[in-house]
């Protein structure tokens, strides 16, 4: 199954830092990873068909944080097709947040981003579900103030998988597009490195963005 992009059609990414990829900083508003990645191809295979493109990520969104935003930065823009790829945050918010105490449950996680999909189904918008993904690199790295070794990694891990499985579940209640993108980095990881990927195990490098525009792509016709 494909979703058919449209002469003229508005296509909107949504979701955090992966998706955001320091949007604000570039000239297109697209950013540096795979949403513009995804456009310049496009635009290469089908100069016929020109598409807008959108980019409403933000880094260090969970769920909650979307939904606080969705009207202004999603609904009223009215896309045609709206990409999202969240959760990777909320599932790792008492990782990341010790301080906190507050582990993310899994039914808050669903219940949210079943509150912002609903709307969209109900106005026909085209939807594409990215899975969040965790690549199982070596060794301790530096995620914002906090130093993620082994032991974190599983516990962020344990926490993650749940949240996978939630965003499948939406993905057939409402007929959208599932990427399946913790999947293909896991293959991927069997192929090269994780590091190759994602260096800090959650935000590709430019090889991971660029499998992720691959996948996209893949999706849509």
């Amino acid at each position: 199954m494909t979703i058919t992009l449209r002469p003229g059609n508005t296509v909107m990414f949504t979701g955090d830092s992966i998706t955001d990829g320091l949007r604000r900083q570039s000239g297109d508003g697209l950013g540096f990873g795979y949403p513009a990645r995804v456009a310049g191809e496009w635009g290469r295979r089908h100069p016929d068909r020109p598409v807008t493109w959108l980019n409403t990520g933000n880094a260090g969104d969970k769920v909650m944080d979307l939904e606080a935003r969705w009207r202004a930065d999603v609904l009223d823009a009215r896309p045609d097709v709206l990409s999202v790829l969240v959760g990777v945050n909320d599932a790792g918010w008492q990782t990341l947040h010790p301080e906190d105490g507050r582990a993310i449950p899994v039914e808050e996680f669903e219940a949210g981003y079943d509150r912002l999909l609903a709307p969209l189904a109900e106005a026909g918008t085209g939807l594409i579900l990215v899975e969040p993904f965790l690549l199982p690199i070596h060794g301790v790295v530096e995620a914002g103030a906090v130093l993620v070794g082994e032991v974190e990694r599983a516990r962020w891990r344990a926490d993650l998988d749940p949240k996978i499985q939630a965003v499948r579940r939406l993905a057939r209640r409402y007929g959208a597009l599932l990427l399946a993108a913790d999947g293909m980095f896991a293959e991927l990881a069997a192929k090269a490195e994780p590091e190759h990927w994602a260096a800090d195990g959650v935000h590709p490098t430019s090889a991971g963005h660029a499998a992720l525009a691959a996948a996209w792509l893949g999706r849509v016709a």
